[in-house]
């Protein structure tokens, strides 16, 4: 899941809102809207990059973000093969 609080404080960090922050990912407000209310759940990879590319989040920014929960402990760690 998605931290939405995290992500609404990038966007009031931006001096923007919700609103403008749609417009700028070419989603309709309400649309975003409803996907930060299911915890981004159904926002899809592209509108997640575009978020990443108008708030210009690092990639820290990002993983804090966009996979919170069991993925965040993994996302630095080098995958050992075989």
């Amino acid at each position: 899941m998605m931290n939405v609080n995290k992500l609404k404080g990038k966007i009031v960090e931006h001096e923007m809102n919700i609103e403008e922050l749609a417009d700028k990912i070419g989603v309709d407000k309400s649309t975003l809207y409803r996907k930060l209310n299911r915890k981004g759940e159904t926002l899809s990879i592209k509108e997640a990059n575009s978020i990443v590319n108008v708030l210009n989040l690092s990639k820290e920014e990002s993983v804090a973000i966009f996979f919170n929960g069991n993925v965040a402990p993994y996302a630095n760690e080098e995958l050992e093969c075989c």
